[in-house]
């Protein structure tokens, strides 16, 4: 186990053999916990990479496919709809 110290700006080294025995390379993401011990560092896991393929049937539609267009007049569409609700 090393130390560290806190810098001005807030800041701390993590010890280069807890960062090898880890393999956080620059750049790591690591999401802070405090817990009733101290802080805990933990890497955030990058979503998995995916193909549309693999995701496109969660959306649940089953007509024909849309353009760009359709959908950005859809969009324009649910949100000109909200508008003029929350006018009301």
């Amino acid at each position: 186990m090393g130390t560290t110290k806190l810098s001005s700006k807030g800041q701390i080294v993590l010890p280069s053999a807890i960062r090898n025995a880890k393999k956080w390379k620059p750049g790591t993401t690591l999401m802070v916990e405090e817990t009733a011990e101290g802080v805990l560092l933990k890497p955030v896991k990058p979503w998995p990479v995916t193909r549309i393929e693999d995701v496109f049937g969660s959306a649940g539609y089953t007509g024909p496919a849309k353009t760009i267009e359709d959908m950005h007049r859809g969009i324009e569409a649910a949100m000109r709809e909200r508008w003029e609700r929350k006018k009301k």
